[in-house]
């Protein structure tokens, strides 16, 4: 039987490639579904200011005439720009085992990328840091969490036989959450707050943290360059990507600090596991999706890592001890039991033994993105 492979143009086909995966996973326990109100937000042009200087194409892949596979293609322009590259990625690719649907997906997108004369193609990954990128390595028979992939074990094979190097390796930890690690750090919390004269700034409603939105991803503007693929947040992409996760987060698990002029100069964000309420719904927010979520909200036991930073200029001063006290001591209160790292580049070794040290932290996933010149 021919592949066809048919660029996404129509809501039809949007449509398509938007719900296809879920086909594909059906009997893959462990997969997540995406919260389906967001990812049709997110891959839709006209509704994500991304698509406005990056170049990105969807392709879906048809075999006897049933949708079989679908992948993203991304130009990072300004990310291109400012580090004189050439590249393109790969991201969101889903297909059953089919070495050829695979193969066509792939080939798809490396044309697309030579037609735009880009030298190189780089994936799992899209726009940025901030979706889920890599294909999983290790930790197949664990359950997804939200905004990492959970791909199927033939997707390494597959994409090493079409001539891809790992690139960049990235690590996923679990840590029990007891009153051991605020012992751990409370002594020197204590002095690093009289020391530097900071001031935390902790929250009690989502109103609150609106106003603190902009200086929080000026802050991950000037600290995130040295992250892998990260390109700089316009204030219009910052609030949209606040619109998509501030409904989801319990203001409490959210901490910051300021210096003595006022400025945000770090900051922790983490939530609450929501994978079961989200695998339950289907990815569905009605009629039941955001009962159970709120409900989750208030009842997960696992903490999920988000993001943060830490201003260049206040590095390496422990002003990430105190966060971690902060969060983990809110955590524990509001009855968290583990937390979970989200991904971290295997090479950032000074986070990676922060997390080490912690007793029972365990690495129970890994990630590789990939690279081929094209």
């Amino acid at each position: 039987m021919s592949i066809k492979i048919k660029e996404v143009r129509s809501k039809e086909d949007l449509k398509t490639f938007i719900y296809l995966p879920e086909k594909i996973h059906k009997n893959h326990k462990n997969w997540l579904h995406p919260l389906y109100m967001d990812d049709e937000k997110f891959f839709d042009a006209k509704k994500n200011s991304l698509f406005e200087h990056n170049l990105a194409i969807l392709f879906l892949a048809f075999k006897d005439g049933k949708a079989v596979g679908r992948i993203m293609g991304v130009i990072p322009t300004d990310y291109n720009k400012l580090h004189g590259k050439s590249n393109a990625r790969f991201s969101f690719l889903e297909c059953y085992e089919d070495k050829e649907v695979f193969n066509a997906l792939i080939s798809a997108v490396e044309n697309w990328a030579k037609s735009h004369n880009c030298t190189e193609i780089i994936g799992p990954m899209a726009f940025s840091d901030k979706e889920p990128q890599g294909f999983l390595t290790k930790g197949f028979e664990e359950k997804a969490m939200m905004v990492t992939n959970h791909s199927f074990p033939f997707m390494v094979d597959f994409i090493q036989e079409n001539g891809y190097k790992s690139y960049v390796e990235l690590v996923q930890y679990d840590v029990p959450l007891t009153s051991e690690i605020l012992d751990r750090y409370k002594n020197f919390t204590k002095r690093v707050e009289q020391n530097l004269k900071i001031k935390s700034v902790e929250f009690t409603s989502t109103k609150q943290v609106r106003p603190y939105v902009k200086p929080v991803f000026d802050l991950i503007n000037r600290t995130y360059h040295e992250i892998y693929g990260f390109t700089k947040l316009t204030e219009k992409e910052a609030n949209e990507f606040a619109d998509r996760f501030l409904p989801l987060l319990n203001p409490k698990l959210i901490k910051m600090i300021e210096n003595e002029k006022g400025e945000i100069v770090a900051f922790v964000i983490a939530m609450a596991d929501l994978s079961d309420a989200i695998r339950k719904s289907r990815g569905r927010m009605l009629p039941f999706g955001w009962a159970r979520i709120f409900y989750a909200m208030k009842t997960s036991k696992r903490l999920q890592l988000l993001l943060g930073a830490v201003a260049p200029e206040m590095q390496n001063k422990g002003l990430d001890a105190v966060l971690a006290t902060k969060l983990f001591g809110s955590a524990i209160k509001l009855g968290f039991k583990t937390v979970d790292s989200h991904l971290i580049m295997r090479d950032n070794t000074k986070m990676r033994g922060e997390i080490e040290r912690l007793k029972g932290s365990v690495m129970y996933k890994e990630y590789a993105i990939f690279r081929k010149n094209i």
